[in-house]
């Protein structure tokens, strides 16, 4: 109902836009669908070898749907479907952005349960998104 599927002129005119202006490495961050995901955003997603255009970075709710779960059948099917996404997770928690000259760097934090008063807050998983090479990916030692 609200997907990118529904509004695939205005993906297009948005992706083309970020491809045309030769910013390097643009960045999207948007949230309100209750899961964390980290996708390349390309022109063509049919094609494996169309260049990315820019990285989007999903972040989760705090607190709202509940303690969540680390990954769904959903979020499973998806990521073996589409190559371009990096990374799906159905926690609650944040994304914390560093952003420098060089790189992008987002952790995905995570709380166990939302539930439970002081639980234990973690980083699920880090991306960099370097200068100059476009795309997420995702660092060594992130769970």
């Amino acid at each position: 109902m609200d997907v990118w599927t529904g509004y695939e002129a205005a993906r297009r005119r948005i992706t083309s836009s970020l491809q045309n202006s030769r910013v390097q490495n643009p960045i999207v961050i948007t949230g309100d669908i209750h899961s964390n995901w980290v996708c390349d955003l390309k022109m063509d997603y049919k094609a494996a070898n169309a260049p990315v255009v820019a990285t989007e970075l999903i972040g989760t709710s705090i607190s709202s749907g509940g303690d969540g779960s680390d990954t769904t059948a959903t979020g499973t099917t998806q990521m073996a479907k589409n190559p371009h996404v990096k990374f799906y997770n159905s926690q609650r928690g944040y994304v914390r952005c560093e952003l420098t000259q060089k790189s992008l760097t987002a952790d995905f934090r995570v709380v166990e349960k939302v539930s439970v008063p002081d639980s234990p807050v973690s980083t699920r998983a880090s991306f960099v998104v370097e200068h100059g090479k476009p795309g997420a990916h995702r660092l060594q030692g992130s769970a």
